[in-house]
């Protein structure tokens, strides 16, 4: 039996993940955290997200309950997550990341405190996300510097950062294969007389309405033919699938950083 802290437990994607963790058995919830004064706290887990009692209180310090846990899985915000992969690796346990919008500094100092435990950090949980990214991969390294790359991403008005993490992945996939620099080559903003498109540029394009839980497509775009590759989320079912199966995973692992491309068992294949 795994044994999970859930971060974030009053959120859309907190609240997703014990609820599917409350229907398995090989996994359990055995505490969980959000934020002071947020109105679930000193609640059950369960009462508060109307599944009923389940024994486990929400609290507001992750120090408080993750002693009896192998694993944490947090969807906060960079800020928090960086302070919570301090003390799962204080604490010598395993934790899952979900979170966006990390700076290259604090990316950084996730490299660093991931020494100290097991880390899966993916700005995208989803199985078919990860997918993609890795035919993304494969036909970058096809199509070379012939087809012109674009990046659409669309999610609901409440998102604060932009372009979104999963956006931003496949900008950074796709650039590294064809050997450019992303903090170059990407535009995320075009109006006016911008002039003739560059052969080297990749373009990543945000909008933001109603409910989108999530949508990202990428075009290779070549003369006389385009390739287009998306996906769309539905609901958050699928990032809470693939969170609880990187913890299922992480814990058997050795201390260092990984993506769902290492969960899923994607990493270097062809």
């Amino acid at each position: 039996m795994i044994r999970v802290v859930v971060t974030g437990a009053g959120g859309k994607m907190g609240s997703r993940i014990i609820s599917l963790i409350s229907a398995m058995t090989e996994i359990a919830v055995v505490g969980s955290v959000e934020a002071t004064g947020h109105p679930i706290i000193g609640r059950d887990v369960g009462q508060g997200l109307g599944l009923g009692k389940t024994g486990v209180l929400v609290c507001d310090k992750l120090v408080d309950c993750i002693d009896q846990a192998d694993v944490v899985i947090d969807f906060t915000n960079h800020q928090a997550s960086l302070n919570y992969l301090k003390i799962a690796g204080e604490k010598n346990r395993a934790i899952v990341i979900g979170s966006t919008g990390f700076t290259s500094d604090e990316m950084k100092k996730v490299n660093e405190l991931a020494n100290n435990t097991r880390c899966v950090l993916a700005p995208n949980m989803s199985v078919g996300v990860n997918v993609m990214l890795k035919v993304l991969e494969y036909c970058a390294g096809i199509l070379n510097d012939d087809y012109d790359v674009e990046i659409i991403e669309a999610h609901h008005h409440l998102k604060k950062d932009a372009p979104s993490g999963t956006a931003m992945k496949m900008a950074q996939v796709i650039a590294d294969k064809l050997e450019r620099n992303l903090d170059e080559v990407g535009v995320y903003a075009r109006k006016g007389l911008i002039g003739e498109r560059t052969k080297k540029e990749i373009g990543i394009q945000t909008i933001r309405a109603g409910d989108i839980v999530g949508e990202h497509t990428v075009i290779f775009g070549g003369i006389g033919e385009r390739l287009e590759f998306t996906h769309r989320a539905h609901n958050r079912d699928n990032f809470a699938k693939g969170a609880i199966r990187a913890a299922q995973w992480i814990v058997d692992q050795k201390n260092g950083l990984y993506d769902m491309q290492d969960v899923l068992g994607l990493r270097n294949k062809k």
